[in-house]
Parts: structure tokens; sequence; C-alpha cells
């Protein structure tokens, strides 16, 4: 059973775009939270925060900056919160210890190691091929869906070849996109200094 459903190929192939669109933007948000050799607050991202009662996003109850490559500093807009930021940071998985100064949360971002590197080039490579399937799977639907439309006779077998072609381009491109990026981040993690 396909989820895209079209009366036109036009349809069809704009529905393919957005979805596969949306799986390389996708991609990225969960790259930014991989960590490489600098300090970044994207780091920060997927941190939530029991703020009274409530999951909140780091990013949404405290200044978040790197004032060094190596610092990323936490300054929350309610100081009584320090200690339930503390808190997530260490529940989380960047094994990062943070220090306060009453005020202000300092996180010292240690080299990689080899090791460390290691495993977060194989978890980016698992992420990176997520990103594949996803946008393999709606180029499959939208051929499912162009064959809907082949066999109702909505369109001509010259149409639904060519739209057959149309689709394999735009894949290929997006998994194109999604291997840069992937080699990109892979740099990075692996970059040292």
């Amino acid at each position: 059973m396909t989820h895209i459903h079209s009366e036109s190929i036009d349809e069809i192939m704009l529905e393919a775009e957005l979805r596969m669109d949306k799986a390389v933007s996708d991609l990225g948000r969960e790259m930014a939270t991989i960590r490489t050799g600098r300090a970044s607050v994207n780091l920060l991202d997927l941190i939530k925060v029991n703020y009274y009662g409530t999951l909140t996003p780091l990013n949404q109850m405290a200044t978040l900056a790197t004032p060094e490559p190596g610092t990323i500093t936490i300054q929350p807009w309610d100081a009584g919160q320090i200690r339930a930021i503390e808190k997530a940071i260490h529940a989380s998985d960047l094994g990062i210890n943070p220090t306060n100064n009453g005020k202000l949360i300092r996180l010292s971002i240690p080299p990689l190691t080899e090791e460390r590197r290691k495993r977060l080039v194989k978890q980016l490579h698992d992420i990176v091929e997520q990103h594949r399937v996803a946008v393999r799977n709606v180029r499959r639907e939208a051929n499912e869906a162009v064959k809907i439309l082949e066999k109702s006779k909505t369109i001509s077998e010259d149409d639904s070849q060519k739209s057959h072609q149309d689709v394999q381009k735009l894949t290929d491109a997006m998994i194109k996109t999604i291997n840069a990026a992937g080699a990109k981040k892979e740099k990075e993690i692996l970059e040292i200094g």
C-alpha cells in the first residue's frame, strides 16, 4: 500500500521530492548532535531538563555559547535550574562533567580518543544509512503510485516509464547529497586538533 496518493505525475513527483528533502534535512539535524573534535552547542540539542515537572529542551531555558573551541557555556535564565541542568547533562550519553560557579555551567569538551572517533563514525554510518533507506522508501512509494495511475489508464505506458526514470534521477540526487553530507561529517569527526 502506497502512502503517496495523487491524480497526476506532477503531484507524485512533488510529494516525493518534499519527502526526500525532509529526509535530507532530518539527517542534518541528527548529524549536528554527533560530537566532533570541536565544541558545538548542537551537542546539547537532544538534552531535555526537568523544568518544574516538564521535560524542556535545554536551549529553551538557557543561553548556550562556545567562547572557546573546547568549551560550551550554559547560562540558565532561571539560576535555580542549575542542578536540574547538570543532572540532565549527567544523564545524557555525552560523557562530559559539567562545572558551575552558581550562575554559569561550563562543559569542557575533551579531545576525542581514537576509539571514541571510531564509535562515532560507526554511529554516523548507521544514521546515514537510515536516511538513504528513507529516500529509497519514498522512491518505492512514488513508483507504486505511478503504476496505479498506469493501471487505471490515467497515464500511458511511456509516461509511466519516463516517471520511473525521473523518480530514479531524484533519488540518485538525494542519495548523493546524503553521502556528501555524511562524508563531510566523518571528516570532521576524524579531524584531530
